[in-house]
């Protein structure tokens, strides 16, 4: 049994990486390209601090985010925040569940007017939003669909699930063949009914996914194993 990574780079290469640490076999799948687009930047007295929900968006914000780099960050996840750290912006809030939960805490510590350097496909947190980037959908083989039979997909957002719902369902392979291991309950949502199995991760993390996943060749080892 293999663990198919289908979100795109960079976060694919570090989920395969996780993946390979943990012993686990990795498959790579992406469904989804992601590259920057132009974006200007607002004046930066109109807002405290910057909100990033997605490493991706730290990644390809590109050199309009010059001018803003003295702001404060508020970040969802661990990921992201190392992600704004490695790029020298200086992190003053990290999010352990969703951009709703960690905006509601920014605004609690007085980081009322929050500037999203988002993605084009998005959740949306209230704040005032700049798109940096976007995902766009990458052609997948029918035979790489039906590959996924026996096998555990990791599902990072409700945009890759879908995308996948909708692609089995036009290959016609059965969604009781492949088991999921879901960001949050909104993904696994987005999925739909019907997978072998479908498991949302104890936190919106890759090592969460990564732990989950881990459950699942261990569970399916035993199964076989007591057949």
């Amino acid at each position: 049994m293999a663990v198919v990574v289908v979100r795109p780079e960079p976060g694919h290469g570090a989920t395969i990486a996780a993946l390979h640490a943990a012993g686990l076999d990795a498959m790579s799948l992406p469904l989804f390209a992601a590259h920057a687009v132009a974006w200007t930047a607002p004046a930066a007295e109109t807002f405290d601090a910057l909100l990033f929900t997605s490493a991706q968006g730290v990644r390809l914000a590109g050199s309009a985010l010059g001018p803003l780099r003295h702001k404060p960050v508020i970040a969802v996840g661990p990921a992201t925040a190392a992600a704004a750290r490695e790029a020298g912006l200086s992190v003053v809030l990290t999010g352990t569940q969703d951009a709703a939960s960690v905006v509601a805490q920014a605004r609690m510590q007085e980081y009322a007017r929050l500037l999203h350097l988002a993605g084009r496909d998005r959740v949306e947190t209230g704040a005032m939003t700049c798109i940096v980037y976007a995902a766009d959908p990458v052609a997948v083989e029918v035979s790489a669909i039906h590959a996924l039979a026996g096998q555990i997909v990791l599902l990072h957002s409700a945009r890759a699930a879908a995308r996948l719902a909708e692609l089995v369902e036009r290959a016609g392979l059965s969604r009781a063949t492949v088991s999921l291991v879901a960001i949050s309950a909104k993904t696994a949502a987005a999925a739909g009914p019907g997978w072998q199995a479908a498991v949302i991760a104890t936190a919106p993390r890759d090592d969460a996914m990564v732990a989950a996943a881990q459950a699942l060749t261990r569970a399916a080892a035993t199964g076989i194993s007591g057949a």
